[in-house]
């Protein structure tokens, strides 16, 4: 094994997260193998085990930063495959009340590559590492764990070529199944307690249709998208993007508001947006195919930080741990950076649940204070109102709202919303001067 914390480590899922928990573990395990259900060396589009697949994706800036560190030249691999690449203060056009923020360089650079893409090309360069083994058409039967439960010591599975089940010993199991995770019923039928949740409930429905290029009215231009954000105020929000083979407007409806997937449907939902330049943009565009909808019921947050027991042998990443409205674009980047503290556990020796799953909350909170808040400013949405919610749901409408005027109010909402900065930057002196200091709506 040579300096290797173990022989053998298994990831669950080869999503984004599942692929890049391997890319973490490969240098501290002798070998890792990923296991999914589906054809993943083989698809050229969205999986079907990822059915939000079909809808805008966005990489935020500081996971564009973490894959630039983890994959030698990614980005500019993107760019060589034609995929647009801009600033997220120039490139981007964020509306909040219908009102745009102001443009400033920001310095974060904003990758529109769509999620197969993206994934197809983070495959290529894992599935390339000497030591991953990618095994796909699987099933995930269960755990395996050894005396007392205490320690998981392998994953039983089954392919889908008729073959009989199998077990995969490993030093480490890491689940990335994603938002159907099994994990909480399997430890429950280990013995060990059940994982506390917290859930943000805001029954959204999202609904994407792809559009022929060029238009015949284009209001990105070289830019990269349009973006009317939900709000209380103005509940409808969408996404219209310029894509490296096409452009696509993702709706988004809140609180049992469904956009349509009928084509007359989609377009009078695109007409009540609070940017008519969409409408006028796709009005008259040829779709691709027909819209696609995604329903997303709620936020949820697995507590394994809160556990009084674990076993040794498992640990959780991606959405198995959390799930996030997917309006924010947070699911990506958080995945990138949990993969760190993955890898600096595992790098360590072999890693303590405790201390990881302390680590991991620790990535998540912020992220999820936001999306989890913004998300709680919307009454229909069910979910518990901290204090805390409450001040932010107050403050950050109106530093929206003096951002379309002051491109320092703009730079650093930009920075907190990529996940670059914590959201306590909002709240420097200098920033809460200068909000408190201009007029709200």
């Amino acid at each position: 094994m040579g300096n290797n914390v173990g022989d053998h480590a298994v990831v669950l899922g080869g999503s984004i997260a599942g692929l890049l928990a391997a890319r973490m573990l490969s240098p501290s395990y002798a070998r890792v193998t990923v296991v999914d259900r589906d054809d993943v060396t083989a698809t050229g589009g969205p999986r079907r085990a990822v059915p939000q697949g079909h809808h805008i994706h966005a990489l935020l800036a500081r996971g564009k930063q973490i894959l630039d560190e983890l994959f030698d030249g990614f980005t500019e691999e993107l760019v060589s495959l034609g995929v647009p690449v801009g600033d997220f203060g120039t490139s981007l056009s964020w509306y909040f009340d219908g009102e745009m923020i102001r443009k400033t360089e920001t310095g974060l650079v904003c990758v529109a590559a769509g999620r197969p893409l993206l994934e197809e090309r983070i495959r290529r360069r894992v599935s390339g590492l000497d030591n991953v083994v990618i095994r796909d058409r699987t099933d995930i039967l269960g755990l395996v764990a050894g005396p007392g439960n205490r320690r998981v010591t392998g994953v039983r599975v089954q392919g889908r070529q008729g073959d009989s089940p199998e077990i995969l010993t490993a030093d480490l199991v890491v689940d990335t199944t994603g938002r159907g995770t099994r994990t909480p019923r399997w430890l429950e039928e280990l013995g060990y307690p059940r994982v506390p949740e917290e859930q943000v409930k805001m029954d959204l429905t999202y609904t994407t249709c792809d559009f022929h290029g060029p238009l015949s009215y284009d209001p990105i231009g070289d830019d990269i998208a349009l973006i009317p954000v939900a709000t209380p105020a103005i509940p409808r929000g969408a996404i219209f993007a310029r894509l490296p083979d096409r452009y696509a407007v993702s709706l988004t409806g809140i609180a049992g508001d469904r956009p349509p997937a009928d084509h007359e449907g989609f377009l009078a939902y695109v007409k009540t947006l609070p940017v008519p330049e969409i409408f006028k943009a796709v009005r008259d565009a040829e779709p691709m195919a027909e819209a696609r909808s995604f329903r997303f019921p709620a936020s949820i947050r697995r507590r394994y930080e809160r556990m009084s027991r674990l076993p040794d042998g498992l640990l959780i990443m991606g959405d198995a741990a959390c799930v996030f409205n997917p309006v924010y674009g947070q699911g990506m980047t958080v995945a990138a950076l949990e993969a760190l503290v993955l890898g600096r556990h595992v790098a360590a020796g072999d890693p303590r649940p405790k201390a990881y799953f302390r680590d991991l909350a620790k990535v998540i909170n912020a992220p999820w204070d936001m999306a989890a808040g913004a998300d709680l400013g919307f009454p229909a949405v069910e979910g518990r109102r901290t204090l805390k919610t409450k001040m932010g749901n107050a403050y950050i409408p109106r530093l929206q709202a003096a951002a379309a005027g002051d491109p320092v109010l703009s730079n650093a909402f930009l920075r907190a919303a990529g996940l670059v900065d914590p959201p306590q930057a909002l709240m420097r002196p200098g920033i809460v001067s200068r909000v408190l200091r201009r007029p709200g709506r």
